[in-house]
């Protein structure tokens, strides 16, 4: 059997065979700038079109045209009006006496190359062809995936993108903001810091376009609690001591009055953790609320602590404004008024210079 059939051979197969024996030219052909003037073979400036967009190709015709088609690597894509390829985004656009021009739609890398449109003339064929070339726009698909380290950990941060022409790629800190950064697909950060925890960027950027991704990296550290600030308090009164941490992940908070654990609810005294932040908090400071109380925050890498001092302040009245202050306390004689024992001091040295002048 033959290549159009068994005896009867077909106008299409005719165009075939001609096409292919006559006009095709060998795939990667060197493209130039203009047709050679002693030849019937013209080559027109490359074609450049961006990924997704749609190419037209166009090619004269003449009176004494007698067959034409659009080819590309020895495939036939349109004979004159009829379609021989079956990609549904290849149609025609113009076919008369003028030009010859079809169309491609959404435009992938796959129909780069070169394009041949072979004319039949009733004397000699011609062709004519253009390479395509296809633009794309630069698309990150190679990024780390988001981190939890300790702190002092290495860390390595890699960004691999494609695109035609390649794209140039970047990473920056960007929150919280830093000059920490580099302009290569690898960002290499040695012992890192708590400092250095944020969101990173890569950038991919070519000639047609950007693409940015973001990792996000997270540094565990033990905590640092600020230092306890005293409280004073009159009795009766509310008193809250506050108990800041700084740690991640965040810190748990423990409450100690000397070496016993204070409980929430426990005598009165409630518990509030907000965060960082724990309350100690007195709703109604008794005698027996006044001393040292120690705050510790914990989590998985380590604790710290510190101290405060809840003591009693004394409201002015009436009677404390000759004797002053109570600032000492004698747990079996009661209160003792330094400004009332200067007081009285005062008064004895007095009554001994008058009787001294008697």
């Amino acid at each position: 059997m033959g290549v159009c059939g068994y005896l009867t051979v077909s106008w299409k197969c005719l165009v075939v065979l001609t096409f292919r024996l006559l006009f095709l030219l060998p795939a990667g052909l060197p493209v130039r700038s203009q047709g050679d003037s002693q030849s019937d073979n013209k080559v027109m400036e490359n074609i450049t079109v961006r990924q997704g967009e749609t190419v037209f190709l166009t090619c004269p015709q003449g009176d004494v045209v007698t067959h034409t088609a659009w080819l590309n690597r020895s495939s036939i894509l349109y004979a004159g009006e009829d379609k021989w390829s079956v990609d549904p985004r290849v149609s025609l656009v113009t076919f008369s006496q003028e030009e010859f021009t079809i169309k491609i739609d959404d435009v992938d890398t796959s129909d780069e190359g070169q394009y041949v449109c072979a004319v039949q003339t009733s004397s000699r064929p011609r062709t004519t062809s253009v390479h395509v070339l296809v633009l794309v726009p630069p698309q990150i698909i190679n990024l780390s995936k988001d981190l939890v380290v300790n702190e002092g950990a290495d860390v390595t941060l890699m960004c691999q993108a494609g695109g035609k022409p390649d794209p140039s790629l970047s990473w920056k800190l960007i929150s919280p903001s830093g000059d920490l950064g580099s302009e290569e697909e690898v960002l290499e950060i040695p012992s890192i810091t708590r400092q250095k925890a944020g969101t990173y960027i890569c950038t991919a950027i070519n000639d047609i376009g950007t693409d940015i991704q973001t990792v996000e990296i997270t540094v565990n550290y033990a905590p640092s609690v600020s230092e306890g600030r005293d409280v004073g308090v009159t009795l009766g009164q509310k008193g809250v001591l506050e108990c800041e941490a700084d740690a991640m992940p965040e810190a748990s908070f423990e409450w100690y009055r000397d070496d016993k654990r204070i409980l929430n609810g426990f005598d009165g005294i409630e518990i509030e953790d907000l965060g960082h932040l724990s309350k100690l908090m007195f709703f109604n400071v008794s005698e027996s609320d006044y001393g040292n109380f120690t705050c510790i925050a914990i989590n998985t890498l380590g604790s710290s602590n510190t101290t405060f001092l809840l003591y009693e302040v004394i409201e002015p009245t009436s009677s404390t404004l000759l004797q002053g202050p109570r600032t000492v306390q004698d747990g079996n004689n009661g209160a003792l008024g330094i400004h009332t024992h200067t007081y009285n001091c005062v008064v004895f040295v007095l009554f001994l210079l008058f009787l001294l002048r008697v």
